[in-house]
């Protein structure tokens, strides 16, 4: 057992861990474009945020038109992303000091992404967190991504963790909206600033309003042991940060 009793910890991968959102952004965009839609904006990549790769593509494919099946549409996708992906995708060097912290305490720790099994595995490969992060759990491997609890279940069935003992580090509001719904803890750090007050992020244990930059390994590891030496329920409830 850790430092911090029982707790797991379950991060998301895009936005949270690593900075992959404008390479997502512009394999969506040259897919898109691909298939005779233009104009795709980073301002309407930002409102899928938290949402599955297969799930946003559904949504998009409809919104536009597109003859492609989703099955198509996302293979094009991974193979640009994955090219972007490979080439160069930055860690926060916050979470990567979190993660070593947590590594070093014995926690242990699982991602639990939207995006593909491929995706995930050459991105945590690529940036070497593979080395404390071993467990992972794709949205393909669910019946429903987020904001369904599905993909942290699982997350927490493969760390063989209770929910009440996990918490979820994420950046989007599906992801939040997730984590309540799992019955667990979380550490919210929002990715796009503009959406810190929404009631979703209000439901987050420790909630970290300026995103990447107001978060830090520190304040996140105390809270967590805070969290741990008050928590006799093992109800998710919430403390100030």
């Amino acid at each position: 057992m850790s430092t911090l009793g029982s707790t797991s910890v379950v991060f998301d991968l895009d936005g949270t861990l690593v900075d992959s959102e404008p390479n997502y952004y512009e394999a969506c965009r040259t897919t898109l474009a691909e298939h005779g839609v233009s104009g795709f904006t980073w301002e309407e990549h930002e409102s899928y945020v938290g949402i599955s790769t297969r799930e946003t593509l559904g949504i998009l494919r409809k919104k536009y038109g597109i003859q492609a099946t989703v099955a198509v549409l996302l293979t094009e996708l991974n193979t640009r992303y994955l090219t972007l992906a490979r080439a160069g995708t930055p860690v926060y060097p916050q979470m990567r000091k979190f993660v070593e912290r947590l590594h070093a305490a014995g926690v242990p720790m699982a991602v639990a992404s939207g995006s593909s099994p491929e995706a995930i595995e050459a991105i945590l490969s690529g940036t070497g967190l593979a080395a404390q992060l071993r467990a992972y759990v794709s949205a393909d491997s669910v019946a429903h991504g987020k904001p369904a609890p599905d993909i942290f279940l699982e997350a927490a069935r493969r760390m063989g963790a209770m929910p009440a003992h996990c918490t979820v580090v994420e950046d989007a509001i599906p992801g939040a909206v997730a984590a309540y719904a799992a019955g667990m803890h979380c550490i919210a750090v929002p990715y796009v600033i503009s959406q810190a007050g929404d009631p979703a992020f209000a439901t987050a244990g420790l909630l970290f309003r300026g995103g990447q930059a107001e978060f830090t390994a520190e304040a996140a590891y105390d809270w967590l042991a805070r969290t741990a030496a008050n928590d006799t329920s093992g109800t998710p409830y919430p403390l100030d940060g």
